[in-house]
């Protein structure tokens, strides 16, 4: 009788394996369990007490990701985008996890490092950490100034290999006797690793090494502060987004034109709550009025509790004159509130008076329904 049942979560797992963006939970623990089996592997000690088992389980992670990599490509075709999955970066990946080692054992590589190739499989969480996507924007926005800085480096790092290899080369044949060699100088120096396996012994020698060190900091300094720049943008851009998606959904908002919904996101917070957490507590002096973007909220007033859900709003009353709190209002569920202080409620009152004469409206019947 459970077979039809199980047929179902099959089939529901494949098609969350060949439609979803990111990875499922099977693909996380397969990735995990692949990385551990790879690094056992050479661990002489443990891979001889344990090899039938380091052996199973990586047999088993490759037979999860050739399925894997089967079902995506059979949807793909399904759908006719053969060609733009197998040439994505996802599509690349995929068939790198699933083909690179029965390859390798095909081709008479050893075992040990026919599995080495698994590899591949970390890079299979690369399309789920959404903070790479992030990374990806900032590298194209800011893709000017970064190849700049990079147009830079690899001057200093010439000049610094010629002006070495021209100090050094009769003293030091062996480090500096040419501008290749000398390179690996440069390039120790700029980035200020500092290896000490080269080192410069002329005095002028050591003065072009204490520029360069100089200029390595520069230029890496540069870089931080482009990437940081551009991620702290990103990160606005993303907040503001979100943001503006969740005024838009409050009623009160949604009459509002862009401009004015734009003014009112720079004003908001937006801050989630699990269940069951008290929000307001009567008696307490208020500074701040909350509006609903999802989920439910629940007010205790005497002799009886009012449920209030997405695009509902609380707490004016503090902000229309009242500064005490009236009554005990907690999240039923998980629920995401926007929060609107004070002094900003001032400022976006005289900014949008209809809006102003709408909450004054409601909180007057709010009150009248109280009493």
């Amino acid at each position: 009788m459970s077979k039809p049942s199980d047929v179902s979560a099959f089939q529901q797992f494949a098609t969350a394996t060949a439609t979803g963006r990111d990875m499922t939970k099977a693909a996380y623990v397969a990735v995990t369990c692949g990385v551990v089996a790879i690094v056992l592997l050479t661990v002489d000690p443990a891979y001889a007490a344990l090899h039938h088992v380091i052996d199973a389980l990586l047999w088993a992670c490759l037979v999860y990701f050739v399925f894997e990599w089967v079902v995506r490509l059979r949807h793909a075709f399904r759908i006719d985008r053969r060609w733009a999955y197998t040439s994505s970066l996802r599509g690349i990946v995929d068939a790198a996890s699933a083909l690179a080692v029965p390859i390798a054992l095909a081709a008479d590589v050893t075992p040990k490092s026919a599995w080495l190739l698994g590899m591949f499989w970390v890079l299979k969480v690369v399309p789920g950490i959404r903070g790479l996507r992030q990374l990806r924007r900032v590298l194209v926005v800011e893709s000017g100034p970064l190849l700049s800085v990079l147009v830079i480096f690899l001057m200093v790092l010439f000049m610094a290999s010629v002006a070495e290899f021209f100090l050094e080369r009769d003293i030091q044949p062996a480090s500096f006797g040419s501008i290749p060699a000398a390179l690996w100088w440069a390039v120790a120096t700029l980035t200020t690793t500092g290896y000490g396996d080269v080192v410069p012994i002329t005095p002028l020698g050591r003065i072009i090494a204490a520029a360069v060190m100089i200029c390595g900091l520069g230029v890496f300094g540069l870089w931080a502060g482009i990437l940081a720049t551009g991620f702290a943008a990103e990160t606005r851009r993303d907040n503001f987004l979100r943001t503006w998606e969740h005024v838009s959904k409050v009623p009160f908002f949604a009459s509002l034109g862009p401009a004015a919904i734009a003014d009112v996101t720079q004003i908001l917070r937006t801050i989630d709550l699990p269940p069951r957490t008290t929000i307001i507590r009567k008696g307490e002096t208020g500074d701040c009025m909350y509006f609903i973007a999802s989920g439910e909220v629940e007010v205790d007033l005497p002799g009886k509790k009012v449920a209030l859900g997405e695009g509902a709003f609380f707490g004016e009353m503090a902000l229309l004159g009242n500064n005490l709190r009236s009554a005990n209002i907690t999240t039923t569920r998980v629920s995401q509130l926007l929060v609107l202080d004070l002094v900003d409620f001032r400022l976006l009152m005289a900014r949008h008076p209809d809006l102003a004469e709408t909450i004054d409206a409601e909180a007057k019947r709010r009150a009248l329904e109280n009493k």
